[in-house]
């Protein structure tokens, strides 16, 4: 099979009882091997599949498609994934889950950076891949359900104001652009000021994955949304995790 051109697969009836069906997921890898596992795990979760081997080809399809998920290779041919990440971005948001062959920290932040929701070291679990999107797809069906949610109003810790309904953060009445994940990450510490939080709540609450072998996944998110809102308002509490700060007493919801 050609890697480069983009494939798709239809379903039966069965299908559309699984947890992913109808949805659609853009695989972009220039491993051939790679490629053809992923889009057969995704597929046997009832998702729609097409694949790019290159970054060119991966924002062609994108456009042509409109996937809901992006799974996304940061080395490529043509352009890089964190190219290929921009683009999409500028166009739709959509969630990108990175894929990255280098346990490199700084890597993994650029990425973010950029827009990814998420990251993935390889070699990786297959398994793992697949909650992950389920995970990723569903936090975008929250962010359209937010303004119902209990916490639907705005919450004020000194100079941080997250507005929940609009899914939007300001830091000195500066908007904060944050990935999603990020917003979800920091609503979580948010929702109870001062307490530490352990690295396996914060990936139970925000990632859906209860496996202590992501927690590093935990300490790159933090990384980055310290960068954005400020290091001094998540402390470290080393050995265990991670606590917003905030003014005594902190505020609630509004």
């Amino acid at each position: 099979m050609d890697h480069h051109r983009s494939t798709t697969q239809s379903h039966g009836g069965t299908a559309a009882a699984t947890p992913g069906a109808q949805r659609r997921v853009l695989v972009v890898e220039d491993d051939p091997t790679i490629t053809e596992a992923i889009a057969a795990r995704l597929r046997a979760e009832g998702f729609q599949v097409r694949t790019a081997g290159d970054g060119p080809a991966a924002v062609e399809v994108f456009e042509a498609w409109q996937p809901d998920l992006l799974v996304l290779d940061v080395m490529l041919p043509g352009f890089d994934g964190l190219e290929v990440c921009r683009r999409v971005q500028a166009q739709r948001p959509v969630p990108v889950l990175m894929l990255t062959a280098r346990d490199d920290e700084t890597d993994m932040l650029v990425g973010l950076g950029v827009g990814a929701d998420d990251y993935m070291t390889k070699p990786f679990s297959m398994r793992e891949l697949v909650a992950r999107a389920h995970v990723l797809l569903r936090r975008v069906e929250r962010a359209t359900l937010a303004a119902t949610a209990p916490h639907s109003g705005t919450l004020r810790l000194g100079e941080l104001e997250i507005d929940h309904a609009q899914r939007r953060v300001r830091v000195s009445g500066k908007d904060v652009h944050l990935t999603p994940t990020e917003f979800d990450l920091l609503v979580c510490l948010a929702n109870s000021p001062r307490a530490v939080l352990s690295r396996e709540q914060l990936l139970a609450e925000v990632w859906d994955w209860a496996d202590a072998s992501g927690t590093r996944t935990v300490d790159s998110h933090i990384k980055a949304l310290r960068r954005k809102i400020g290091a001094e308002r998540i402390r470290t509490v080393h050995g265990v995790g991670y606590a917003l700060e905030a003014p005594a007493p902190a505020s609630e919801w509004a």
